[in-house]
């Protein structure tokens, strides 16, 4: 496959193609094309799929009293915080302030939190840059691919990532498409027992006990 770049050749006017795949790169690509998304294998399981239209990042916290991975969520309609183990919504703010709306005002890219954790800051990982914690501690890995772009698939694996030796379904797993939406975040908390991802237009979340 060739893909045309706006790069001039030498004597300038032409553009110049970019090197194509290696049969290597192409059994990949087909590889990944070919894995069906799947559910989340144990000890994992699905928490909730939420709509959340103008979704611009999202960030980890966890709450006080329970100690459950909390999952914070900044949209164009304000903020909104999400108990990752049970996926009950426990906070609303639909009117932040100007200089808190969005974290690109924050050196760290952070949003105030609210609810239970209202007094500390979360980082929000997203539209705005940042990142989430892409491994745990006990060998989980999350990665993104994009095979045929523009549509993002979010990788599931115990297998040492790609390229994946390991069967698909067995040591990894094509977990979430994202076909309609521009992908926002994915990865684990810091606890590593919740995995999050984010589009432009929702919130999936899986969980597992400690």
């Amino acid at each position: 496959m060739t893909k045309w770049t706006t790069t001039s050749g030498p004597a300038g006017g032409h553009p110049v193609p970019e090197p194509g795949l290696t049969s290597y790169q192409r059994v990949l690509r087909d590889r990944l094309l070919a894995a069906p998304e799947v559910p989340a294998p144990e000890p994992w399981r699905d928490v909730t799929s939420v709509p959340v239209g103008g979704l611009l990042g999202i960030g980890f916290t966890v709450h006080p009293a329970t100690g459950h991975d909390l999952v914070m969520v900044v949209s164009h309609d304000g903020h909104g915080l999400f108990d990752a183990v049970t996926g009950e919504k426990i906070a609303r703010d639909r009117d932040p302030g100007p200089e808190d709306s969005t974290p690109e005002s924050d050196p760290e890219l952070s949003c105030p939190g609210l609810g239970p954790v209202a007094g500390s800051r979360v980082r929000i990982a997203g539209l705005f840059g940042g990142g989430l914690h892409a491994v745990t501690g006990d060998g989980w890995l999350l990665e993104v691919v994009v095979p045929a772009w523009p549509h993002e698939r979010v990788l599931l694996s115990r297998d040492g990532g790609l390229p994946h030796a390991g069967p698909h379904g067995e040591r990894w797993w094509h977990l979430f498409h994202a076909r309609h939406c521009e992908l926002r975040a994915a990865g684990f908390s810091p606890s590593g027992r919740t995995i999050a991802v984010a589009t432009s237009g929702d919130l999936s979340l899986w969980a597992r006990r400690p």
